[in-house]
């Protein structure tokens, strides 16, 4: 049914799409077999794994962006996701760049992004996380807003860590996009170590605390969906694909230093190389991050990279061109334990993701 409908969504601009689509999945969602005709299934019971104490239904996420508010958490996990990573969420809600500030390159099966961490604050998601069905694995993938300098990013981390940490199941910090001023200035090794540092301390001093109100019999949460915190909830670093072997190495030093779960490999680029839309329209789609094919090959190279100095159980989720279950399973096979999927949605279908976790189900056996 997507390879009928994607040619009408592409004669819209990309946000316009985005929304039409998600309205399209809610109503099929509440259409008894609309989402299997669509391409959805249930991820079969091989495809499951385990990792940072988690059971995960499959090993494809759905990466951060898409489902920025957590509002539509309920039917991308219909489609057979194994986890849905929601944001980035920033402590106050901020409208992100101006538009047009989305563009498709489908020479390159690639997009072009400077969203600018559009959301509506971090309260508004926790209301909607606590309302989800149960039994989704998600993640909090959180930032800074774009007018908290550097100096005072950690606080903004610690806002949104601290208000999602009931609700979510694993948490990414979110270093390393291209389109907020001065935000990949936070993966050079002081600050990061000292944000990651933060919120792990803090994470301890959530996991005790919750613990402390089980002991009393005070624990019950009024939420169905609301997790008591008694035990730390995962930390992941969300590193660009433009860092060199140096940088990489300090994220590894950071990353054993500071006692966070893992990495997730990578955000957008910044680079231009190698596209085969032309230059001049590329150069009018002006700033952002582009995604897809074009990053596939260098964000392997650094999921391999990691794995081979980031023993397990340290945790790599490989994200980066994944349009179809050859390209997941080439990151399996460099060292990712999960990947995303996001560009490749666009492209692709929900059909996707039930290939790869086929695909996947039957390489694990």
């Amino acid at each position: 049914m997507y390879d009928l409908l994607r040619p009408l969504l592409f004669t819209m601009p990309p946000e316009w799409a985005h929304h039409f689509t998600f309205g399209l999945l809610e109503l099929a969602a509440r259409l008894p077999g609309a989402l299997a005709l669509a391409g959805g299934a249930k991820p079969p019971a091989q495809a499951s794994v385990e990792v940072m104490g988690l059971k995960f239904p499959s090993p494809v996420g759905l990466a951060a962006g898409m489902d920025k508010d957590a509002k539509h958490v309920d039917a991308m996990a219909a489609l057979g996701f194994g986890f849905i990573e929601v944001g980035t969420l920033t402590p106050k809600p901020q409208p992100g760049n101006e538009q047009p500030r989305l563009f498709r390159l489908p020479a390159d099966r690639a997009l072009i992004n400077r969203m600018g961490f559009n959301n509506g604050g971090v309260v508004e998601a926790v209301e909607r996380l606590r309302k989800r069905r149960p039994g989704i694995i998600v993640g909090g993938n959180i930032g800074k807003n774009k007018g908290t300098p550097n100096e005072q990013a950690v606080n903004d981390y610690i806002t949104c860590f601290e208000a999602l940490y009931p609700v979510v199941d694993y948490f990414v910090v979110n270093v390393s996009s291209p389109n907020t001023p001065g935000l990949r200035e936070l993966q050079e090794k002081g600050p990061l170590l000292e944000i990651l540092s933060t919120l792990t301390r803090k994470g301890n001093e959530m996991r005790v605390n919750g613990e402390t109100r089980m002991a009393s019999g005070g624990a019950h949460s009024p939420f169905a969906n609301e997790q008591s915190p008694t035990h730390s909830k995962p930390i992941l670093l969300k590193i660009a694909p433009d860092l060199t072997d140096a940088q990489l190495d300090d994220v590894c030093a950071v990353v054993k230093e500071s006692g966070i779960a893992g990495v997730i490999a990578t955000n957008t680029t910044i680079s231009r190389d190698k596209l085969s839309t032309p230059k001049a329209d590329v150069e009018a789609m002006g700033a952002g991050g582009v995604s897809g094919e074009p990053v596939r090959q260098r964000s392997t190279e650094v999921v391999r990279y990691l794995r081979q100095r980031l023993p397990r159980p340290l945790v790599i989720i490989g994200v980066g061109g994944i349009d179809s279950a050859e390209a997941a399973l080439e990151k399996l096979n460099a060292g990712a334990d999960l990947v995303q999927v996001y560009t490749g949605l666009i492209y692709e279908g929900p059909a996707l993701v039930k290939r790869i976790n086929q695909a996947y189900a039957q390489w694990k056996a």
